[in-house]
């Protein structure tokens, strides 16, 4: 007895350490089990609690009276699934006939509490089924991607959602995205994760960083063109809208559009072209928006007003020639000037990170999910990389990306240099790097001369 005593405080305390110092790994070890057990014995009574029962059918209560048998309770939702994560548990319901998806999410923060889980989220998969996912612990406190993910061409696992599931920037769902943040608000570490998730993809890179290349340029050998200054931006720029309008030629040339083909051979962007014909996609990112669309004299008003029309075009039009766009800055609204709302309309993707006030959040999701302007302006200062994502259907989610350094970055850029294509219109545009490093410039104020 008293060594099955010892065992078991053991236990108690390896858990107890496990919990504190590594909370994924007390789930995997013992949260799951408790939690699964927990949801199953409790189920019943919490979903009485939460308002998710309906009454037992009229045909019920008839047998019921019509055999002498005690009167059915009322019934909740029926359990399809119930399937662990490494970092939760999601649960399959099939609803009762009265039921609604919106009635489970209205309950998720009643249904956290009751089944002890650290996060409830619910969406509803088809007519009368709704999926549920708990997690067990903070999954964005520090954030572990998972070993495997659902890579595919021009879809990037970038962070991780807060029900533990992985947020993806897929650039064909979503051609042209908007990220907003403030200084040291993580902002930059999502564009290396972006840009590390690229390199080993058949893709082009084109970065515009006019904070002298600070940000961009480490990862030049991967980039296929590279500006440091607005002049240099606008004819990036200008290179992609001529790049545009030659890919058009060809899906033109390809279309072929005759009464004897079938209609599934007719190709509208570059991905329903053949092989050996299809373009490669391009993805431009723009570091700081705000540098391009500021002026402080008539010349480079013109200069602005290029770079916009250019942007501009590139968002309308771009997508079906493979050209995207990832606009970043720490502000994005019409005090940029013309042309800066046109433009974010076309921007379907947002991302905010910590903002500095209510405005900034609202130039992201004012016009697509008013719900993720709280969220946005709650992130603190202290949590760096955490963010809110949405997109036009209204949907917002909070994600983390995992921390990557800018060494890291640059060693996947160098691994995968190989990869970086070259494009003729481009071609003025491609980074050098050069095989001594130039002589740093000194900032320290000289010591005054002693008399």
């Amino acid at each position: 007895m008293t060594g099955l005593t010892v065992a078991l405080v053991l236990v108690a305390v390896a858990a107890g350490l496990l919990r504190w110092r590594r909370p994924a790994w007390y789930w995997l070890t013992f949260g799951v089990t408790l939690a699964v057990v927990r949801v199953l014995v409790r189920y019943g009574s919490v979903m009485d609690a939460c308002g998710l029962t309906v009454p037992p059918a009229r045909w019920r209560l008839a047998l019921a009276r019509a055999t002498n048998r005690p009167i059915p309770g009322p019934r909740a939702p029926r359990i399809l699934r119930v399937r662990p994560t490494r970092t939760g548990l999601v649960l399959r319901l099939k609803l009762r006939p009265g039921q609604d998806a919106f009635d489970v999410a209205a309950a998720s923060d009643r249904l956290r509490h009751s089944f002890s889980m650290y996060g409830v989220t619910s969406r509803e998969l088809r007519s009368g089924v709704v999926e549920v996912r708990m997690t067990g612990y903070d999954v964005l406190k520090r954030v572990q991607m998972p070993a495997k993910t659902d890579t595919r061409p021009m879809r990037v696992p970038v962070a991780l959602r807060q029900d533990g599931s992985v947020h993806y920037r897929d650039y064909r769902a979503i051609p042209h995205a908007l990220t907003l943040g403030a200084t040291e608000s993580g902002k930059s570490v999502y564009q290396r994760n972006l840009v590390a998730g690229l390199a080993p993809m058949d893709v082009a890179l084109v970065g515009i960083d006019c904070k002298q290349g600070v940000e961009l340029f480490p990862l030049a050998r991967r980039f296929s063109a590279l500006a440091d200054d607005p002049d240099t931006a606008a004819e990036v720029l200008d290179a992609l809208v001529v790049r545009m309008e030659r890919i058009y030629q060809v899906i033109r040339a390809q279309q072929r559009i005759t009464s004897d083909v079938p209609d599934a051979e007719i190709a509208a962007d570059i991905w329903e072209l053949p092989d050996h014909l299809r373009p490669v996609p391009v993805v431009v990112l723009v570091d700081e928006v705000a540098e391009l669309a500021l002026y402080a004299n008539k010349e480079e008003e013109k200069r602005r007003d290029r770079i916009i029309t250019a942007l501009v075009r590139l968002a309308q039009l771009g997508r079906a020639a493979g050209i995207y766009l990832e606009i970043c800055g720490q502000r994005f609204g019409s005090e940029l000037g013309k042309g800066i709302t046109m433009l974010r309309a076309q921007l379907t993707g947002r991302t905010a990170h910590r903002v500095n006030d209510e405005t900034s959040a609202n130039m992201a999701f004012g016009d697509i999910a008013p719900d993720a302007v709280l969220a946005a302006i709650q992130i603190p200062a202290e949590t760096r990389g955490l963010a809110i994502s949405g997109d036009s259907s209204g949907g917002w989610h909070r994600i983390r990306a995992p921390h990557t350094s800018l060494r890291q970055a640059v060693n996947i850029c160098n691994r995968h240099a190989d990869r970086t294509p070259d494009l003729p219109e481009l071609a003025p545009f491609r980074p050098v790097p050069s095989a001594s490093a130039a002589a740093p410039v000194s900032l320290a104020k000289a010591s005054s001369a002693t008399v």
